[in-house]
């Protein structure tokens, strides 16, 4: 019965995501996949937190669309979300949950916490902070950059970025005590839940989104379009390739948001130990 629910809710709301074009038919498939896995072997818990970051995420894709049209053209992906990307942000996620149902463990479920935060708060980082009204700075350097740049920074971009870790730590209390017949994935007393779970996921969202522009910043690939003279993510700009200026080989977007999302979870679960939640 969990992997009819699981994979009815999975593309009910994946299947609304392609018809409003946030995902791929890579996407689509991928998110079913994984959504349907994350409730057969988790709970509403695990399941939803990965919902609430994905359509927060992709209303937030939709939100002044038209003002972050230019930074994004020179993003290695944009738009319509593909396989790669879903599997990048609710892969490890999924690897999480099953170990949690193999061998269940508070520090499983923090870690998990960590990953959804990292994931949410980099997504909302990059289009809430893209509307900046000022040019962001390289996390490196402190110099100012162009919107959309690997690695830039604002102040709004930080701000979005722990409201997209308290909120996922919000939502994931939130489905505990609204969808009944759940356990709780830790031993904590429920009177310190709520702002337990919303401080670590505040802060290991915080974590791994400057984890994952600081990986941007240094081993993502950039290139300088030979037309405009931007430096972009992607390879190819104002339709002709662009001229590779620095970056390691295999550190594509994907990649970026794993290792993030690794960091998000690692910061999760060792403030889980440090503060004796796990």
């Amino acid at each position: 019965m969990e992997w009819l629910i699981g994979l009815a809710g999975s593309a009910a709301i994946a299947g609304a995501a392609y018809a409003k074009r946030s995902l791929s038919g890579s996407g689509l498939a991928a998110a079913v996949a994984l959504g349907t896995m994350m409730y057969a072997i988790g709970s509403a818990i695990w399941f939803g937190s990965l919902i609430a970051f994905f359509v927060s995420s992709t209303l937030w894709s939709k939100w002044k669309k038209r003002a972050k049209t230019a930074a994004e053209s020179g993003y290695e992906k944009s738009g319509r979300r593909d396989a790669g990307q879903v599997f990048a942000n609710g892969g490890l996620g999924l690897l999480l949950c099953a170990a949690h149902w193999a061998w269940p463990h508070p520090l499983w479920w923090y870690g998990f916490l960590g990953v959804m935060a990292a994931v949410a708060a980099d997504t909302w980082a990059t289009e809430i902070g893209g509307l900046s009204r000022t040019p962001p700075r390289s996390i490196k350097t402190g110099r100012r950059v162009p919107p959309g740049t690997s690695g830039g920074v604002s102040r709004l971009g930080l701000g979005a970025s722990l409201a997209g870790g308290l909120f996922i730590g919000a939502a994931a209390w939130t489905l505990l005590v609204a969808v009944p017949g759940q356990a709780a994935p830790d031993s904590i007393a429920a009177a310190l839940r709520p702002a337990a779970w919303v401080a670590v996921a505040g802060l290991a969202g915080l974590v791994g989104s400057l984890a994952d522009s600081w990986i941007g910043a240094t081993w993502q690939p950039m290139y300088r379009c030979e037309v405009c003279g931007r430096e972009i993510e992607a390879a190819r700009h104002c339709g002709r390739p662009a001229m590779r200026i620095r970056g390691r080989a295999g550190w594509n977007n994907d990649a970026v948001n794993v290792a993030g999302s690794v960091a998000g979870g690692a910061a999760s679960a060792l403030l889980a130990l440090a503060f004796g939640l796990a």
